[in-house]
């Protein structure tokens, strides 16, 4: 009798075993394990396209405000950008001046641009003012990824994340003195961007968009083409016609010109040594200022420079009405005496007007 119940126990545990491995699949090579206690698969981060840049943030804006007819889209390479026309409101337009706001500047910023860009069409002036992208190093950072909470065990509560070696009551972490003593590690940082790609990605980026409204300027019919930069617009302005020597454009003027950050060489080794007729307009009440215009005055001396002419604002005024009304008239009176290759023509010299010679005295009758 013993035997035979035993014999019945071990039949039975027998299938049992075969049972359960026939509920059970067979894993397959190509199956993924679960990432979670769920049984399901982990879902996917959901990856999003980067923030748009504060510039196009800011030309948004100005569509939204400003008249459908100044609004042009232009395009650089395969990339739209807006820009802001102003025609001549004489019947014969002296030409067209492309306006080049500085870093973090719009196109209707409200000191130089926006002035210049709507009180030059009075006086004979097409305006054409660009977007700039944002400065290098500014860009945003990508949207951040949907990540799927954790997954809930079986009693309803979060998952524990899993422990790190470090947590383990048998290896503690050590000291801070004997962590400080440790050997440096010899693995390889991770992969930065290099700033040397950025400055050159944006050097491209803006020369695009300089060549692209010297092509709608010229679409115009436009006679005179003079590039205008304001702040770090004018370094770029000089920059893009360094390298550019075939751009057509025989005229600069430069408004409270200054570096971009991180960008060489500076404005002095650049401005003067292009071709160009320049006007250097700069406050003369800045001592920072003052002192970059003089290196750049000298600089156009030793090179000879006869079309290079500095022309000093004065900062007395509280106003910036003021301020904005004298820069608009400093900049037509360079359009109108310094202009390269047009009527007016100013003496060859450093911007001063030769003084008079006396006259002769009278012969007396006889």
């Amino acid at each position: 009798m013993p035997r035979r119940t035993l014999t019945l126990a071990t039949l039975a545990l027998a299938l049992l075993c075969t049972t359960a491995q026939a509920e059970d699949p067979p894993a397959g090579k190509g199956d993924a394990a679960p990432a979670d206690g769920t049984g399901q698969p982990a879902e996917k981060p959901v990856e999003r396209a980067p923030l748009d840049e504060r510039s196009q943030e800011d030309a948004k804006a100005l569509e939204q405000r400003l008249p459908q007819a100044e609004q042009q889209q232009l395009t650089a390479g395969s990339e739209p950008f807006l820009a802001l026309w102003q025609p001549a409101n004489v019947g014969t337009p002296n030409g067209v001046v492309i306006l080049i706001p500085g870093d973090g500047e719009t196109a209707d910023w409200p000191r130089a641009i926006a002035p210049l860009r709507t009180k030059l069409p009075d006086v004979g002036w097409h305006t054409l003012s660009l977007t700039l992208p944002d400065p290098a190093g500014d860009e945003p950072p990508p949207r951040p990824a949907d990540t799927p909470p954790p997954a809930a065990s079986e009693g309803g509560t979060p998952a524990e994340p899993p422990k790190s070696e470090s947590a383990d009551p048998a290896n503690p972490p050590p000291p801070p003195e004997q962590a400080s003593t440790a050997e440096p590690s010899t693995d390889p940082a991770p992969p930065q961007p290099r700033a040397e790609e950025r400055r050159k990605t944006q050097t491209e980026r803006i020369s695009a968009r300089i060549q692209a409204a010297i092509g709608f300027a010229r679409q115009q019919q436009a006679t005179t083409i003079v590039l205008l930069g304001h702040g770090s617009g004018a370094w770029w302005a000089a920059r893009f016609l360094t390298d550019t020597p075939s751009s057509g454009v025989e005229n600069l003027v430069m408004v409270a010109a200054e570096v971009p950050a991180g960008y060489e060489p500076p404005l002095e080794e650049l401005a003067p040594r292009l071709p160009q007729a320049v006007g250097d307009l700069y406050y003369q009440q800045a001592p920072t200022a003052a002192a970059s215009a003089l290196k750049r005055l000298q600089a156009s001396k030793r090179v000879k420079h006869l079309d290079y002419v500095q022309v000093p604002l004065a900062d007395w005024s509280a106003s910036q009405d003021a301020k904005q009304e004298q820069l608009v008239r400093r900049v037509r009176g360079w359009l109108d005496s310094h202009l390269k290759g047009a009527a007016p023509k100013r003496p060859a010299s450093s911007g001063a007007t030769a003084p008079t010679p006396p006259a002769a005295p009278a012969t007396p009758s006889i």
